[in-house]
């Protein structure tokens, strides 16, 4: 494709809202959030991410988001192509330039996993190498238990910039074996802080009554007000891993689902690992079942 030019941007350097733009037409054209709201964020948030441009005849065509290797975590790629522009290889040649920069064992996300990004992971040779599901469940049924919480416990809210380190460390504690959760620093929390959807309602904290400073967990919800109707999100639940099995995911989850029942919701959608039983068995219980999954492909590492 002669054509065809990639390159790459900085944060700083970017037209951040012609991706939107296009970002935006992919999503609507697809029924489902070509990437993340870590890749968005990423547009104008000085971080890792690098960015690549696919140009077509001089107009934006496609779009690319790399976060690098770091520890153990691969290098992770998510990929748009503007719907006017599929079908004339922009996609392929825009994953395969992403997955070469990032190096060996990157990965690209594919959500919904859509017919178009299984045949370019069919064209270039990849395979599934981690599965995200997302599930949902309706606020109206089945009913939603009574809200308990155990004595010697305390439910709160978020009370502001006071329970930032604590909500990090938890979070840190929690997801240090995650490639997007784990690691975060203030930056992450702000820019979330930052977004029109942020609520500290919606920011469920579970602590000791002799300690209510001292989170032992939390659960962040969501709205999306950008689908009709709007839907609520279990954004994060994280618990921190000294306060594991005494059922605390359960009941933040279940304080999040009322607060979104409570604001006129019909819906609520959430992410899990596929193979994190744990989580999958909690929230089958409340209700949720399967409704897609986000696959992660990566090219065959050689033995």
């Amino acid at each position: 494709m002669s054509d065809l030019v990639l390159r790459w941007q900085e944060t700083s350097n970017i037209t951040d809202e012609a991706v939107r733009a296009l970002l935006e037409r992919a999503r609507v054209a697809d029924s489902v959030a070509p990437v993340s709201e870590q890749a968005v964020l990423s547009l104008t948030t000085p971080g890792t991410a690098r960015h690549l441009l696919a140009e077509q005849d001089g107009a934006l065509a496609g779009y690319a988001n790399l976060v690098p290797a770091h520890g153990d975590h691969p290098a992770m790629v998510e990929a748009a192509v503007d719907p006017g522009q599929r079908g004339r290889g922009i996609g392929t040649e825009l994953v395969r330039a992403a997955l070469a920069e990032g190096g060996p064992g990157a990965r690209i996300w594919a959500h919904g996993d859509l017919p178009a990004a299984k045949s370019v992971a069919a064209r270039l040779g990849l395979t599934v190498a981690r599965e995200l599901w997302q599930m949902r469940r309706s606020l109206a049924t089945p009913q939603l238990p009574e809200l308990e919480v155990p004595e010697g416990l305390v439910l709160r809210t978020y009370a502001g910039p006071a329970d930032t380190a604590e909500l990090l460390r938890v979070n840190n504690a929690a997801f240090d074996w995650h490639p997007e959760q784990g690691g975060w620093t203030e930056r992450e929390i702000e820019a979330r802080r930052a977004e029109s959807w942020f609520d500290p309602a919606g920011l469920f904290i579970v602590a000791e009554a002799a300690a209510p400073e001292r989170i032992l967990g939390f659960h962040w919800t969501k709205v999306h007000t950008e689908t009709a109707p709007p839907l609520g999100e279990v954004y994060v639940v994280g618990i921190d891993p000294v306060a594991q099995g005494r059922g605390l995911g359960r009941l933040l989850t279940l304080a999040g689902l009322r607060h979104l029942r409570s604001r006129g919701l019909d819906t609520v959608l959430l992410y899990t690992e596929a193979d994190n039983t744990a989580a999958v068995v909690t929230y089958t219980k409340l209700g949720f079942t399967p409704f897609h999954v986000d696959v992660a492909y990566s090219e065959p590492v050689a033995g």
